[in-house]
């Protein structure tokens, strides 16, 4: 009796191997989301600062920029988090990450749409693919 019951164990616990695998996987995809998610919420605190320093002068406006920078740099590591759940981070935590070097107004629509996706995604999935059609072929001239 006692050699059937070890198969039993066994499979028991190859079983809640998997189902904690399963489990785990699922949550690392969902996690991915919601670290998107938060570090678009310090994207939209920076998105708003460059607005109101676009309407302000001299050195309010320049302080504006430098929260608004900030705030961007604040949501790095959360991108980087949401990339390294899943993949299709990548763009986000790039775009977030080219802050040091190109300035934010340049990444400003960047930002807007990927944060959309973000914000749009359900269950860690991403939204549906657009229903606009694919650009035309450019013909090659000879």
């Amino acid at each position: 009796m006692r050699p059937r019951r070890r198969p039993r164990r066994v499979a028991a616990g190859l079983s809640l191997v998997v189902a904690l695998g399963a489990g785990l996987t699922a949550c690392g995809q969902s996690g991915g989301t919601v670290q998107a998610r938060q570090a678009c919420t310090y994207i939209g605190r920076s998105l708003s600062l460059l607005q109101q320093a676009a309407r302000s002068d001299g050195s309010v406006a320049t302080s504006l920029r430098e929260r608004a920078y900030l705030q961007l740099r604040e949501a790095l590591p959360l991108a980087a988090e949401a990339a390294d759940a899943n993949g299709q981070w990548q763009a986000l935590m790039t775009t977030v990450s080219e802050s040091n070097r190109v300035p934010e107004q340049y990444l400003v629509t960047a930002l807007r749409a990927q944060c959309a996706v973000a914000n749009a995604s359900v269950g860690g999935e991403p939204p549906p693919p657009s229903s606009a059609p694919p650009p035309a072929p450019v013909s090659s001239a000879p």
